[in-house]
Parts: C-alpha cells; sequence; structure tokens
C-alpha cells in the first residue's frame, strides 16, 4: 500500500514549510514602492489647490529645507500634516504669516516671501526642480546607501549642519527620551526590529508619533504590521517616500541576516 502520512507528520511537514517561506515571503517578497533618484527623494508636489486656480503645484525639498530645519518645526510648530496635500495652504494663510509664511521662513525678510517675482522658486510643477544644486550638498556631507544618499543624522552629530530644532515655540528639555526599544517580531524567523528614540527626537517631536500613528504604550498598537506600514500608515507615513526608505532592512531589524535591496 502507499504511504500515507498521518496528520502528525502533515503538521510537522506544514510547520517546517512555514517556517522556511515566512523569512522569504516577509524580506524578499513585500510590494516596496520605487525609490526616486538621490535629488529627486523626498520632494513633494503640493497640489490641493494650485492647478485648479490656474498655477503649477508647488515643489516642496526635504533636502533643501533638512538642512535648516528638523522635521519639528513644519511637522509640529507650523502645524503642516505628515500626508501630502492635506493640510489647507492657501497663498492667504502664507502671506497672513501662516504655514510657509511663519516669521522666521519665508516671510520676505529671512527666506524670499510670496511676492510676484518669486512665484516660480516654489510653483514650477518640476520635482526635479533644484536638483542642480544637490550634487555639491551631497558631497560635503556623509554617505549613506539609501535615500538622499546622505546620513543626515550623522552630519547633524558631526556638526556639519545644525538645524534648528525650533522657530519660536521651543520644546520642553525633560521629554529628550532616548531609549531604545525592541519590538519583538511575530513572524518565525524574522529578527526583532529595534526603534531608537534619540534618532527621532533628534528631528521630531513625540507629538508626531504619539498618540495618533502609535500607542504611548508598548506592544498596544493595533494592526501594526508590514503590509500596512507599505501602504504609509505607522512608520510608512515617513520611511517611504522622505525618511530613510524601508529598502534598508537592517535599519530596522539590525540582526537580519542578508539584505535585499530593490
Amino acid at each position: 500500500m502507499p504511504y500515507k502520512p498521518g496528520p502528525v507528520t502533515r503538521g510537522l511537514v506544514l510547520g517546517c514549510l512555514l517556517g522556511i517561506l515566512a523569512p522569504l515571503v516577509a524580506s524578499g517578497n513585500w510590494d516596496l514602492p520605487p525609490v526616486a533618484e538621490p535629488p529627486e527623494y523626498g520632494n513633494i508636489l503640493i497640489n490641493r489647490t494650485s492647478e485648479i486656480n490656474g498655477v503649477k503645484p508647488v515643489v516642496f525639498s526635504h533636502w533643501v529645507h533638512r538642512r535648516k530645519h528638523t522635521c519639528r518645526v513644519c511637522h509640529f510648530e507650523l502645524e503642516f500634516n505628515m500626508k501630502t496635500n492635506t493640510t489647507e495652504i492657501t497663498e492667504k494663510t502664507n502671506k497672513a504669516g501662516l504655514h510657509c509664511g511663519a516669521s522666521g521662513c519665508h516671510d520676505g525678510k529671512t527666506v524670499f516671501g510670496h511676492e510676484e517675482p518669486h512665484c516660480d522658486n516654489c510653483h514650477s510643477g518640476d520635482r526635479k526642480s533644484g536638483s542642480e544644486k544637490f550634487s555639491a550638498v551631497a558631497a560635503a556631507l556623509p554617505k549613506s546607501n539609501f535615500g538622499n544618499k546622505i546620513n543626515w543624522s550623522l552630519a547633524v552629530k558631526k556638526g556639519l549642519i545644525e538645524p534648528l530644532h525650533f522657530l519660536s515655540l521651543k520644546p520642553a528639555e525633560e521629554i529628550g527620551f532616548k531609549e531604545n526599544m525592541t519590538l519583538e517580531a511575530e513572524w518565525s524567523g524574522i529578527p526583532n526590529a529595534v526603534f531608537p528614540h534619540k534618532s527621532h527626537t533628534q528631528w521630531l517631536d513625540c507629538n508626531n508619533c504619539h498618540p495618533d500613528i502609535f500607542n504611548i504604550k508598548k506592544k498596544t498598537t493595533k494592526h501594526f504590521e508590514m503590509v500596512r506600514i507599505l501602504k504609509g500608515e505607522f512608520c510608512g507615513v515617513c520611511h517611504l517616500t522622505v525618511a530613510l526608505p524601508m529598502q534598508n532592512c537592517r535599519a530596522c531589524h539590525p540582526t537580519m541576516k542578508s539584505q535585499r535591496i530593490y
């Protein structure tokens, strides 16, 4: 008679297959978005009302502004939402000293303002705007293998750039939380993720992540899964097209043995 495996044997075989396939699926088959060229990485088009009012979309370059200000300035103090085209920016609000027109930014004193001769500086409609200046900036800063190919955190540490962390709303000194947090992986064969608070509070305010994106209490954020991160939730709010991209697996999973680059 032909051999027929019993339920225990079938269970063992299935378990082995899952143990082998899970890491492969997790590390090699995610639908990661394409990464823009270094001069364009992090450049976004703001087009909430531009084209419907007959003007070209605004191009905002993160690498241009990151040299001068941390993320906290725009995404906390100036109240820009993390998601593109959801902040109700208008020319009227800018001229009133809000958003880009805040004191210390594009107010016509610190940096060019919103008068007619300067319109094309922002309303170019071309994501490549300013790329011709990128090589000189990148040459003076530490290298990375991902995103802009610039290690921004190391640039700060070495004093090569000194981005302002606030304009007028100074952060409380006591919230400088620096602990690393280990997030245990729930898939067999996938190494744990490590979240370093220090490298994030260097650029952000605690309120950028808590409580809207992540619960304060560890392991209580529901549906915190890679598939949702790749849809722009959780870490994907930043780490898809602006901050260090997902292609650098070891940045979050430091003990991962292999690194697949897409």
